[in-house]
């Protein structure tokens, strides 16, 4: 009895580590600690506070949440595939309207990436994305300039999340 005992006390620990090990596969490569994680240590404090309250007006009037994020490295994996795991791992935006957008930026790598949750595709395309990348963030970042090229692409994904008001008919 004693020998069952503990062959199922040796089963039960292998199945902990290896549950523990999916849970560690699953997380994020980065903790969301807020609006903004600037990870890469590239923002002044008093830029990542304006650009948190600039985040939280665009969520009040739209509902949509951007996450703007900073990594030193990507840990050897696409940028893509690394941006796509944030926002599914963070679970940003509404579930029922998959409405998150993250901005990823990773200075050492030269890149960056605009994540669409899948409930904006219609108003932020893969163009519009390219655009606002090419556009509004890069002119900037090949200056040196981060938070300036943050803001405006900031900026550039406000634009196309805010609805336009309809002129009064004439």
């Amino acid at each position: 009895m004693g020998r069952s005992l503990l062959l199922a006390f040796a089963a039960l620990l292998t199945i902990g580590c290896a549950a523990e090990g999916q849970d560690a596969q699953a997380a994020p490569a980065m903790a969301l600690t807020g609006r903004v994680v600037d990870g890469a240590a590239i923002l002044s404090p008093e830029f990542e506070q304006r650009l948190t309250a600039r985040l939280a007006a665009l969520e009040r009037e739209t509902k949509v949440q951007l996450v703007v994020a900073t990594t030193p490295d990507l840990e050897g994996r696409d940028i893509a595939a690394y941006a796509l795991d944030l926002a599914n791992g963070w679970g940003l935006g509404d579930a029922a309207r998959d409405d998150g957008l993250l901005l990823l930026v990773v200075p050492q790598d030269r890149k960056v990436r605009i994540e669409v949750g899948r409930g904006l595709e219609a108003s932020v395309r893969d163009e519009d994305a390219a655009a606002i990348i090419r556009e509004d963030i890069i002119p900037h970042f090949r200056d040196g300039a981060f938070e300036a090229g943050i803001n405006f692409g900031v900026e550039g994904l406000v634009r196309e999340v805010t609805p336009i008001p309809m002129k009064a008919a004439a």
